[in-house]
């Protein structure tokens, strides 16, 4: 049979190849099942961009080759990377078969052994060469070259893409999150935060990744909620005899080490990350509350521990059940100070702080995945996942507050602890009904709890007379405990039935029709309650200890009248929730119109329909409101092959973006310095992209391309400020329309390779970004489609989260001393321009934050085949992190401090 397939394949090709040129072909046989064919694995032309993937019968083909020798590299997703040797002769065909055999290392050694589970840099770029749609992807291998250990930074080292200092905000060629998506195979994944449409992305471990995906180009498969792009995470697929890794390490922040014997935090949160508690009982009829106001010492010494095993199983002749399990544990320590104000459209202060900050994270991560072959035509896997992140910040303001503490003699305390937890189960299922046929299905269940079991703020002032702190107490809000809780459910579906169409000379398909359906189903439940101490007007001159607040606020001064407890309509929650329901069919057509141009065609249809309901402070009586949309997506993607080097590839479509529920609950979020509020009034934008791309491989492991793209965005949704005595921040479609055009340059290059008893290798990678962005401004369009009566300082703008240049670079050197023992280097650079916060209103300036560089260097060596280490520093540069007001007359600094470098220390053991 084998003989029959190459003898078809080569029969039309070897009557026109003229005698001069000769051929390659064989077939890939997988070793792990019953000596099948493996389809779709890679085989490259060592030295060149010639490759090519075998076919459903496990079959590769090389056509008119010139005579010589040459090196054929066989490559497929967690098998052994293998390379052979041939000669070539004029006029002949030479047949190679290969056995491909599974490995059995672990992620962490991707760079150490030829014989690793991996998506290669190389492999990836190959796919890149290949695919119709316009992709770009980060495997495992760059991650541990680049030393990233979770998914947020991973995508910041790709082209176009930003990720904000000090917070989990991840920008895709200037825009920021509600124009972006998150996925793990091909499925959508809940946020975890209320304040956010996407999960924090690091809070995924690079242990449960294959490769991430990064399409900023549409296509129909994909969420029409689209502009900026989508993140797709394929999550680990084992395959091998077995495995078993313990690795442990340790972090420390040169900020932290000044405050080592000086570390505060709140009382209440465990080190785990873990905590049950919440609302006390009857917390109107006395002073129950379960944790002390006095901070607690920590040493500020960071850990992590992980696990991680696997192990596949032949069940029968046909069969295999692969499965894979990673458990690990992380928490890390922060101390920043700084400034910290808010100022009116002439400067003068509002609220004007030195800002300390200690901070405390853990991140729990558990992963399971089982994928089980019943047989060549059919395949279906179960993936698991568990994060449990904490944060806990406790924060000291020191300093100016108007109509308080205007002497500079404020004192604000505030403690805020959250706990997110995502449970994720999800079924996928692979059918080939036939040679032609293919079904694809998946579904999913995602279960996010966002818990902020007990926020605590007290406000105080110094005062002359009596020597000392005293309460302050402006508003009854200034002294208070916060809890707040989310929980949100999610079912997603998908379904897609492809058809191959008629074949070309070689036996190959020359593209494929699909159809296919997306279902999803989202509900969202918010609640918060704030328990407001009202100090009685008698005791505002006691003397207060900032750090001993329980020897006021306790039981015995409730019941002697020295202080009241209210809230907001008694014990009863302010609340708002969510629904939203998205159905989607959408039709696609791949075609290789001629030799070298190929199109992929396609229109996506979406009915939207989106609720939220609230009862809050701002309308006791309680509302909701509801818009429906249909949406018709049409999408088109061109691929010119230029040559066997480079493609010249073309992308437009149309797409929209949603409003958040939080963006339009008619809810406030009050931090310190800053109040943010939903818009009811909020409705989607539309929008329109365009993009052209020119990509070069001048060598397998080489890449130079430039990418011009352009948005045309209907009514874009901004943050802006509001006209308020409390700096208030809102979501408004703030114009009727706004553009995003620019430029990536993406460049991979092997400075040097040289191969012998120590073979040493230097690579480099640049990418950059260059845009703008604009936007109309309309005052009139606000007053008229909102509640919000207000007046933008200027008539045009750029995109809030949108900066006109980014850049990445890395520098890495590899040494090996022996195939178990090596030692690798890196440094990597990034930099990201200004970027604009929030527009401004009523003369006050837009809110500007000011662009910073960071440097990375990251050390691994491998010292046998058991033992490793790792050592890096991150932020070395420790650039200021400052945001600026316009103003008019002068740039006024609101928010400026430092993260400090973070030295980290690893071990891993595998067995």
């Amino acid at each position: 049979m084998k003989s029959i397939l190459i003898a078809l394949s080569f029969l039309f090709s070897t009557i026109l190849t003229a005698q001069s040129t000769a051929s390659i072909a064989g077939k890939l046989i997988d070793k792990e099942f019953n000596n099948e064919p493996l389809a779709f694995g890679n085989v490259l032309i060592k030295g060149t961009t010639i490759g090519t993937t075998s076919d459903m019968d496990g079959v590769y083909v090389f056509n008119n080759l010139n005579e010589g020798h040459y090196t054929l590299i066989y490559s497929y997703i967690g098998y052994e990377t293998k390379e052979l040797d041939v000669a070539l002769e004029a006029g002949k065909i030479v047949s190679i078969d290969v056995d491909m055999v599974a490995s059995a290392a672990s992620l962490d050694e991707v760079l150490i052994t030829a014989t690793t589970r991996k998506i290669s840099e190389t492999a990836l770029l190959l796919d890149q060469k290949n695919a119709v749609e316009i992709k770009q992807s980060i495997g495992i291998e760059e991650l541990s070259r680049k030393g990233v250990s979770d998914v947020a930074t991973a995508v910041s080292k790709t082209t176009g893409v930003s990720k904000q200092d000090g917070s989990n905000t991840i920008y895709v060629r200037g825009l920021g999150d509600r124009y972006n998506s998150t996925s793990i195979n091909g499925l959508p994944v809940t946020s975890n935060d209320p304040e956010k449409k996407n999960i924090d992305l690091d809070l995924f471990s690079t242990d449960i990744v294959e490769y991430i995906a990064i399409d900023k180009v549409y296509s129909p498969r994909t969420s029409g909620d689209f502009v900026g792009g989508n993140v797709d995470i394929t999550s680990v697929n084992y395959k091998g005899k077995g495995m078993f890794e313990l690795s442990l390490g340790s972090t420390i922040g040169t900020n932290s080490l000044t405050k080592f014997n000086d570390f505060k935090l709140q009382d209440g949160p465990n080190r785990s990350g873990f905590s049950s508690y919440g609302v006390p009982n009857n917390p109107l009829s006395g002073y129950h509350f379960e944790n002390s106001l006095a901070p607690i010492k920590e040493k500020p010494l960071g850990s992590n521990i992980g696990l991680k095993a696997g192990k596949s199983f032949e069940i029968g002749k046909e069969s295999r059940l692969n499965l894979f399990a990673t458990v690990s544990f992380n928490n890390t320590f922060e101390t920043r100070e700084g400034i910290n104000q808010s100022v009116n459209a002439q400067g003068a202060k509002l609220k004007s702080f030195q800002q300390e900050r200690f901070s405390y994270n853990t991140n729990t991560t558990g992963m399971f995945n089982a994928n089980y072959r019943i047989n060549s035509m059919h395949k279906l896997s179960y993936n698991f996942l568990m994060v449990n992140s904490s944060n806990q910040n406790r924060d000291t303001y020191q300093g100016f507050i108007r109509d308080s503490a205007e002497d500079d003699n404020g004192l604000i305390q505030r403690s805020t602890y959250i706990q997110n937890t995502l449970l994720m189960h999800q079924l996928l299922g692979n059918h080939k009904l036939s040679d032609k046929f293919n079904l694809d299905w998946a579904t999913s269940y995602n279960k996010v709890e966002g818990d902020m079991p007990d926020r605590s703020q007290n406000t105080l002032k110094y005062s002359d007379e009596v020597n000392g702190y005293v309460f302050a107490q402006n508003t009854i809000t200034d002294n208070h405990r916060y809890y707040q809780n989310l929980i949100e459910d999610e079912l997603a579906a998908n379904l897609s039935v492809s058809y191959k169409l008629n074949e070309d000379v070689d036996g190959n398909s020359k593209g494929q029709v699909t159809l296919g359906y997306n279902g999803r189903f989202k509900k969202r439940d918010f609640e918060a309650i704030q328990f407001n101490f009202r100090i009685s007007g008698s005791q505002l001159n006691t003397p207060i200890d900032p750090n001993k607040l329980d020897l006021f606020l306790n039981q015995q001064n409730f019941d002697d009248g020295l202080f009241s407890i209210e809230s907001f309509a008694g014990l009863t929650p302010q609340t708002y929730d969510g629904d939203q329901t998205i159905h989607a069919g959408y039709a696609s057509l791949e075609y290789q119109l001629s030799k070298r141009l190929s199109a992929l065609v396609g229109l996506r249809f979406e009915k939207v329909e989106q609720t939220v309901s609230w009862r809050t402070q701002l309308d006791a009586s309680g509302k909701s409101n509801t818009f429906n949309r249909h949406e018709f997506l049409p999408s088109v993607i061109l691929k010119y092959e230029l040559n066997d080097q480079q493609n010249l590839r073309l992308g437009a479509s149309k797409t929209y973006t949603l409003p958040q529920f939080k963006e339009r609950a008619l809810f406030i979020y009050e931090d310190v310095t800053e109040v943010k509020v939903g818009n009811p009034d909020l409705y989607p934008s539309q929008n329109y992209n365009l993009d052209l791309k020119w990509e070069v491989f001048p060598k397998s492991s080489g890449l130079f391309s430039v990418t011009a793209f352009g948005k045309y965005i209907l009514d874009p949704i901004n943050e802006i400020t509001l006209a308020s005595s409390t700096n208030d921040i809102s979501f408004i479609n703030t114009g009727d329309a706004g553009y995003v055009y620019g430029a990536e340059i993406e460049l991979r290059k092997d400075v040097f390779n040289f191969d012998g008893a120590y073979s040493n290798k230097l690579s480099a990678g640049m990418n950059a970004t260059f845009m703008q962005t604009t936007q109309d401004l309309d005052s009139e369009k606000v007053r008229q489609e909102t509640n919000y009566n207000t007046n933008l300082t200027h008539d045009t703008s750029g995109f809030t989260g949108a900066s006109d240049f980014l850049l990445n670079a890395d520098l890495s050197y590899l040494t090996n001393f022996s195939d178990d023992a090596n030692l690798m280097t890196t440094l990597a650079y990034a930099h990201t321009s200004d970027r604009l916060y929030a527009l401004g209103v009523e003369t006050k300036g837009n809110l500007v934050d000011k662009g910073v560089g960071t440097l990375d260097f990251i050390l691994k060596t491998k010292i046998n085949k058991h033992l490793s280490f790792d050592f890096s520093i991150k932020n070395l540069l420790d650039p200021t992190i400052k945001r600026v007001q316009k103003n008019a007359s002068e740039n006024i600094t609101v928010l400026s401090y430092k993260r400090g470098a973070f030295f980290k220390l690893g071990l891993r053991y595998k067995i």
